[in-house]
């Protein structure tokens, strides 16, 4: 996977940021990479390897040379970015003062909370083993740092459907009785409800399915049939029926491409 933006340097060796799988081919690509990820960037991104790619092939020796300094000053990871996104003048001045003030936000959360944030950030862009990592931690510091009831019961709740997302239905399932037993949500219950019906092997907890009334489980069938519905019209089936409109030759060879790229995607969400 790569970016592609407006300014195109002469670069022969991009840079692979592996948190988002993706390959730099320019200031641009880099700004937009730092400006758009602040919880994947905070920490060590700038290191030697990305200096060295914007001294050769970005051809910004000035740039290199002065983050080269800051850091032998002991400076922040946050200035070291800032200082990237002013040089390679793509962002408005107004738009990196709010990039700091983020990144200073981020300062000034617990531990918890930050690494729920990071979780959560990476949930949204589909790094579902990357994000369980992030949730985990959580669950590995001292009691007292854990946070609220409402706070945790947040955290297996997404825990929860990460797992989901990888098809680890058993570690889901965990999660999600978790998830109910700090807070007794009924959109959890409903999720423990769907998973039931996904994985009969799973074994209900008395003290759940007995919450389960006539109507929660009308409302999740009701729910069932709309996203199966939804799963009629997905993007990745329509290509397969597309497959199959071709010749075998073809066919071959467009579901080797396709099947190559869920294999890719399999492997981003689990590295």
């Amino acid at each position: 996977m790569s970016l592609i933006l407006c300014r195109q340097e002469p670069v022969n060796h991009p840079f692979y940021f592996e948190e988002l799988g993706v390959r730099i081919f320019s200031s641009q690509e880099l700004c937009y990479v730092i400006y758009h990820n602040p919880l994947l960037v905070r920490n060590q991104f700038v290191n030697q390897r990305l200096i060295d790619f914007i001294q050769a092939d970005l051809d910004m020796t000035h740039l290199a040379a002065k983050l080269v300094n800051m850091q032998q000053s002991e400076e922040e990871d946050e200035e070291l970015l800032v200082t990237i996104l002013q040089e390679c003048d793509y962002y408005r001045g107004t738009e990196i003062n709010q990039f700091r003030q983020k990144l200073v936000s981020y300062k000034h959360m617990t531990e918890a909370n930050y690494l729920k944030e990071k979780g959560d950030f990476l949930f949204e862009g589909r790094q579902y083993g990357k994000a369980v990592y992030e949730y985990q931690k959580i669950l590995e510091l001292k009691k007292g740092n854990h946070g609220e009831a409402a706070f945790m019961a947040k955290v297996y709740n997404n825990l929860g459907a990460c797992y989901g997302r990888l098809f680890m239905m058993e570690k889901a399932y965990r999660s999600f009785i978790k998830s109910f037993e700090l807070v007794k949500n009924q959109e959890v219950l409903k999720r423990i409800y769907h998973l039931l019906q996904w994985s009969p092997s799973l074994k209900p907890k008395d003290c759940v399915t007995s919450l389960m009334t006539e109507a929660l489980k009308q409302e999740c069938e009701i729910e069932r049939e709309k996203a199966e519905g939804m799963a009629q019209k997905a993007e990745s089936l329509k290509k397969l029926d597309e497959l199959f409109q071709k010749d075998s030759i073809r066919r071959l060879e467009g579901a080797g491409e396709l099947i190559q790229k869920w294999k890719q995607e399999y492997r981003n969400i689990m590295s």
